[in-house]
């Protein structure tokens, strides 16, 4: 059974800025109940804007030499894997069993796939084809691959990641399901209810009997939750924020964004954790940056004394 851990945003505040406050926020979080940091990925979302999950992996690794860092999800198929290889082969090298991998297709901004040469129809294809090239170069023998995306020959990346970095997989469809039960170390679920999500849980494990091993299974949830002194602030708060990163009213993303106390909003994650999820990647909203991770450690202290056996 695999240990449960509740992590947080490594937010743009951590990664840029006063060195001294970003310190300041990495104590904060060492010194709480929260298990990991989780980061995004985007080459130019929307606005132009993005972060480069890999490099930002390996600051917040750097910052803190013992949390986790959960890259979800990285958009593999704007990139060749080649490279991505050698990346995770150095970052392994000096984060040691603290890398995660989320892998996603993106498509919530398709401009963003056709400036980087891809096509935004088949950049689920193009996955699939990272995700298999990616799990042989990582081996650190020598491996060849050819398909329609990429070729390559005798291609070596050493050393290869000790111990093997997990590739959990991120979205909704039934292609990323697919792709997790045949590709996957887990599933990264997003906007789903705790029903929808254990039905999923259960589409993975029957297409799963296909593969000739199968993972010890590293299911997760991503989710934005809200924070302040009652509902109505908090509720403010998560809009606000979301309603500004996907451009689309928050009436949208209500029933699966949980808002209000610490309480209410741990009692909204214990449904999932009770279907099997055991990574949870939870962003804050709040009144401040610091008010919004010790939201998240008190979350995090609440559910650990409801399911003690997933603690240790």
């Amino acid at each position: 059974m695999s240990r449960l851990m509740i992590g947080t945003t490594g937010s743009p505040e951590m990664l840029s800025g006063d060195f001294t406050n970003r310190i300041s926020l990495i104590k904060r979080v060492e010194e709480s109940e929260i298990d990991h940091l989780f980061i995004a990925d985007h080459i130019s979302f929307h606005t132009g804007l993005g972060m480069d999950g890999i490099v930002n992996a390996a600051t917040l690794a750097a910052m803190s030499p013992k949390t986790t860092i959960f890259i979800g999800v990285y958009l593999l198929a704007l990139r060749h894997p080649v490279p991505v290889a050698r990346q995770l082969s150095s970052i392994s090298q000096s984060a040691p069993g603290r890398i995660i991998l989320g892998i996603g297709v993106g498509g919530e901004d398709r401009h963003e796939m056709e400036i980087c040469g891809v096509d935004p129809a088949r950049r689920g294809k193009q996955t699939n084809h990272c995700m298999k090239a990616l799990d042989d170069l990582m081996s650190g023998e020598p491996v060849s691959y050819e398909c329609e995306f990429f070729r390559y020959e005798d291609a070596l990346i050493k050393p290869a990641p000790e111990p093997r970095i997990p590739m959990i997989v991120g979205g909704r469809s039934d292609a990323a399901i697919r792709r997790t039960a045949l590709l996957g170390d887990g599933w990264l679920g997003v906007w789903c209810s705790p029903e929808r999500y254990k039905n999923v849980l259960t589409e993975i494990d029957k297409i799963a009997e296909a593969r000739s091993s199968k993972p010890q299974w590293q299911h997760g949830l991503q989710i934005w939750t809200g924070f302040g002194d009652n509902n109505r602030t908090a509720r403010s708060h998560l809009a606000s924020q979301m309603e500004n990163m996907y451009r689309m009213p928050f009436e949208r993303f209500e029933k699966y964004s949980p808002f209000g106390s610490p309480e209410a909003v741990a009692e909204f994650l214990a449904s999932y954790i009770e279907q099997g999820c055991r990574w949870l990647n939870v962003k804050p909203c709040a009144a401040s940056e610091e008010a919004g991770l010790d939201a998240i450690s008190e979350v995090s202290t609440i559910l650990k004394k409801e399911f003690p056996e997933l603690v240790n």
